[in-house]
């Protein structure tokens, strides 16, 4: 007997196994009239409406002639940190740059100082938080970095909080060690010493932490491509894989960087090179883009992403969830970003949230596609074809969402609204 089936699916979003590159991208495969049997924490059948009525199962959920998808996954968040910006708003409304804030002593800065202040215990209960909201919205695996310390001691505490995530098991989560994130007041002038500071670190975070992935911003004012080849050597002899804030404000040629170091992803891209995107679609690195840090910067050029999909690159989509640059945590509204901004298809952005997300974490044996003996982690969503949600934006679509065959969420009745 199963424990769940899901039936009367009208449209089950089954993505082919990936990552997907260049015109695979815009493939969605689909089967209609469909149904999910789950036995514990993995799906065991995926058939017909009409076969499902001769199984037996413990619980039935009725779909309602709706849209069923793999768990969305967000592979670049800053899930952990103290305080908040929301002071900077009006900086940014008079014209201030990103790099301006920085260099006052804002920006990241800012939340640097609220994390090392607050304790474990505080940025546990938010972080928390903000993961049940992810949750809400149907992302069911993540990516989070620490980075908000600049030193041992506060990002061996980010790393903790999100360990004790993963524990919990509520959402997957795939921690990121992200100690070169910014240049701290005390090594203004001395940013090499601060870079061997983080490159001596790498030995603890790997005894201490589940960390699986390093990564560094590579930035006007940060840190240079130079000093982000040293740091991905140091990571490699330890173990560890890579990922980069590549090319985000000025083409440094850390886009290029990424791909000759085997990086699993480059992140951000808005300003990568036509030289990097041809190099990247040559390699295995999965292009992370954030339209959500575009446009909260309020800027008007975002990743190219339709260059990078015809080049025949991977590209996967993510919120940046961070207090200063994307203050948001809400997936789907980047999925309609991703439209509306960057051009992409429903298709490629169903791929880029699903799949390729996985695939840009890690996590592609578990998360990111519908298969027969694979982990059921579902979204049952309020719409009437997968075109609907990211043409209708800024609301919640999901409707129910399952992680490892449990229901951890689901709206309430009086919450649904018509969509017609």
């Amino acid at each position: 007997m199963d424990d769940q089936i899901i039936e009367n699916i009208g449209t089950l979003l089954l993505p082919d196994a990936g990552p997907l590159k260049g015109e695979a991208m815009k493939e969605l495969p689909v089967r209609h009239q469909a149904a999910i049997a789950i036995k514990g924490e993995k799906v065991v059948w995926i058939g017909s409406s009409e076969e499902a009525c001769a199984r037996q199962a413990r619980h039935r959920f009725n779909a309602e002639g709706k849209v069923v998808s793999p768990g969305l996954v967000d592979p670049h968040t800053h899930l952990v940190f103290g305080g908040s910006r929301e002071e900077e708003l009006a900086l940014k409304q008079a014209g201030t740059t990103y790099l301006d804030i920085l260099k006052s002593g804002g920006g990241i800065l800012s939340t640097v100082r609220a994390t090392r202040q607050a304790d474990e215990s505080s940025l546990y209960g938010k972080a928390r938080r903000f993961a049940s909201g992810m949750a809400a919205y149907g992302v069911t695996s993540l990516e989070a970095k620490s980075g908000y310390g600049l030193d041992e001691e506060t990002e061996l505490k980010q790393l903790a909080v999100i360990d004790r995530l993963n524990d919990e098991g509520l959402l997957d989560i795939a921690a990121t060690f992200l100690g070169p994130h910014a240049i701290p007041p005390e090594y203004k002038g001395r940013e090499d010493a601060f870079l061997d500071q983080m490159i001596d670190l790498l030995p603890v975070i790997k005894q201490k932490t589940s960390a699986v992935f390093t990564d560094i911003f590579c930035e006007t004012g940060v840190f240079t491509t130079e000093q982000g080849a040293r740091f991905m050597e140091a990571s490699l002899r330890h173990g560890f894989q890579l990922k980069i804030h590549a090319d985000e404000i000025d083409p440094l040629g850390s886009t290029e960087l990424a791909v000759q170091y085997g990086a699993v992803s480059a992140d951000h891209l808005v300003a990568a090179s036509a030289e990097g995107i041809k190099q990247l679609a040559a390699s295995e690195t999965i292009a992370v883009l954030l339209p959500g840090t575009t446009f909260y910067l309020g800027k008007d050029t975002y990743a190219d992403a339709g260059k990078m999909i015809q080049e025949g690159a991977a590209v996967a989509l993510a919120t940046d969830f961070n207090p200063g640059s994307c203050v948001t945590h809400n997936l789907q509204m980047i999925m309609s970003l991703a439209a509306l901004k960057m051009k992409m298809t429903p298709e490629e952005i169903w791929n880029a949230v699903t799949v390729n997300a996985a695939h840009a974490i890690g996590m592609e044996k578990v998360a990111g596609r519908i298969t027969v003996g694979g982990q059921a982690d579902l979204v049952f969503w309020d719409i009437p074809n997968y075109k609907y949600l990211p043409y209708h934006y800024g609301v919640n679509h999901a409707r129910a969402v399952w992680k490892r065959g449990r229901l951890i969420w689901e709206r309430r009745e009086a919450d649904v609204f018509p969509i017609s």
